[in-house]
């Protein structure tokens, strides 16, 4: 997947033009799903619209009261509609309902049926439109795949539109790293998982470009892992870091829960091992050190005892053995973090502290329940063995994945070498989104219910599940869920990381380890974006199954085995 523009500034005469941070681009839609009532000549609408009304033209959609029509412009979006009306009749203004949908379902919903579970949260995607007479009207931020244009009021008379296009608003990236390998259901998911974040990567790193077009801070990891593989360093990662930082006292927890504070120290960790900016961790180093003084304070001996904000993820809510597996290990991690991030700043005194506490905590390791999650976070913590929590993965397989914890269920794998194993789960689990019509990963995932789903874009037809109105939990039941949600985007960094086998070993990639593991796979590629430049690497698996590895690496990486 190719990024909007190049990366580079351009000349024109003495000028240098900058490029622009965001790049706003008008879709046409690709297929008429279906029309209800007076409508004429909807195909019409798949033509493309120069940008120019006339009193002049000659092929039109025409719609009376009552007439509908549904458009699907292909793939999922941030941004808006534009609707043009030419001339015909009278010069009154016409009434049009738009409603957006990330799947058919709910474009064809309302938000004041009843007991209907569509809403306007976060971005308003169901509305009524004044629509000029020889004119347009621009409206919406949100994100959608499918348009649905009802004429609620047209004074009695045909209403003409000349087009309905959706306004796509992307940050201006260039997709530095890349992946191919011989499975090219893998290949799909990696750009999926790509795209997702490109598109929530918005003024902000949004959860998701629908709902939750906020800043939550545990939800941020995979998003910054994927965002770090595909697109290097981007300032709106340390922009969202420091926005949720400066908005909560290192008393208090980020976004109100006690683990996001953790990944917020985790992230930190991997930001400075990937790019080596001592500038900006001098910038953490007082707000860290009261935290992680926070963080130390809230343990029971050696337990974590966290009093409030007790959260690993929404399937694990009502678990609290599973919530409190997930919490020692995390807290683990995040101390240990935090005492290497000490010692890169040169602090011993927080560097002990953290240790410390890390070390103590590490005498006590709760049981895993047979939960996949529990298992993961404890395994990538690397406190139990990791074969171990493999087996109860396994055991659980697609059927207990969830679009944000999957990735740590992929790591815990990787660690014990279940390489072919994780890349069959990404296959099935993220792959039956795919099969399912996604073009963006979903706030969650259900992966039996999909079983006997209907594609999100078509109609259901009747016996079929509705994966987007009847399903869903927690806070995202029904069309409430999110269709593109960067947590999901987990495979994107873990397929680079393991497949590719590209690993910083010092901060800033100043070198590397290369170990790549192919599992089932015939040959992989692809780009890794460092601070010094791209990775390159090839991998081809031989008649005698050694694997053939070709690397060119930029000036200033070294190596090493």
């Amino acid at each position: 997947m190719a990024g909007l523009l190049g990366a580079c500034c351009c000349r024109e005469g003495s000028v240098m033009q900058e490029k622009p941070e965001f790049v706003t681009e008008y879709l046409t839609p690709v297929r008429i799903v279906r029309t209800e009532g007076p409508v004429k000549d909807a195909e019409a609408l798949l033509q493309p619209y120069c940008g120019q009304v006339s009193t002049d033209e000659s092929r039109v959609v025409t719609l009376r009261e009552g007439g509908s029509v549904l458009l699907d412009f292909g793939k999922e979006i941030q941004g808006g509609i534009q609707i043009v009306r030419t001339i015909n009749g009278s010069h009154k203004t016409a009434r049009v309902r738009l409603c957006l949908g990330e799947s058919v379902t709910e474009a064809l919903s309302s938000v004041d049926a009843p007991g209907t579970t569509a809403t306007n949260d976060h971005s308003a995607r169901d509305v009524e439109l004044s629509l000029p007479w020889l004119g347009s009207v621009e409206f919406g931020n949100s994100g959608f795949r499918f348009a649905r244009v009802d004429l609620v009021d047209g004074d009695g008379e045909d209403v003409c539109l000349l087009a309905v296009r959706a306004v796509s608003r992307m940050r201006n990236l260039e997709y530095l790293g890349t992946f191919r390998c011989s499975d090219e259901r893998l290949n799909q998911i990696w750009e999926t998982g790509a795209y997702t974040v490109h598109l929530c990567m918005q003024d902000y790193l949004w959860d998701g470009v629908k709902r939750d077009r906020l800043v939550w801070m545990g939800d941020m990891h995979p998003e910054v892992m994927t965002a770090n593989t595909v697109f290097g360093n981007q300032e709106v990662i340390r922009k969202s870091l420091d926005y949720v930082r400066d908005k909560t006292s290192p008393e208090d927890w980020m976004n109100g829960i006690c683990s996001y504070s953790l990944w917020w120290i985790i992230i930190q960790h991997h930001l400075y091992c990937w790019y080596g900016d001592m500038d900006y961790l001098k910038q953490q180093h007082e707000y860290l050190k009261a935290l992680l003084h926070t963080v130390a304070g809230q343990m029971d001996g050696n337990r974590e005892a966290y009093e409030n904000g007790r959260f690993i993820d929404w399937p694990s809510n009502d678990q609290p053995d599973v919530i409190h597996a997930g919490l020692q290990a995390l807290s683990v991690r995040a101390l240990e973090a935090g005492a290497e991030l000490a010692s890169f700043l040169g602090d011993p005194s927080l560097q002990a502290t953290c240790t410390e506490v890390a070390q103590r905590l590490r005498t006590y390791v709760p049981d895993m329940v047979g939960n996949s999650q529990a298992a993961a976070l404890l395994s990538v913590s690397g406190m139990v063995d990791a074969a171990d929590a493999s087996g109860i993965i396994l055991q659980n397989g697609a059927d207990k994945f969830t679009s944000f914890m999957g990735y740590y269920l992929l790591e815990a794998l990787a660690r014990s070498g279940h390489y072919a194993e994780a890349m069959d789960l990404i296959s099935a689990y993220w792959g039956r989104m795919l099969d399912l019509g996604a073009t963006t990963f979903w706030e969650d995932f259900n992966y039996v219910d999909a079983k006997h789903a209907a594609r999100i874009d078509e109609v259901v037809p009747e016996g079929k599940f509705d994966i987007h109105a009847d399903g869903g939990a927690w806070c995202y039941v029904g069309l409430r869920h999110s269709f593109c949600h960067g947590w999901a985007s987990g495979p994107t960094a873990w397929l680079s990381e393991h497949v590719l086998g590209v690993e910083p070993v010092e901060p800033g990639f100043r070198k590397v380890r290369i170990e790549p593991h192919l599992g089932g796979l015939e040959w992989a590629e692809g780009t890794v974006a460092t601070p010094q430049g791209l990775i390159s690497v090839r991998h081809e698996k031989q008649p005698g199954g050694e694997v053939k590895t070709t690397v060119k690496l930029p000036k200033g990486v070294k190596r090493i085995q």
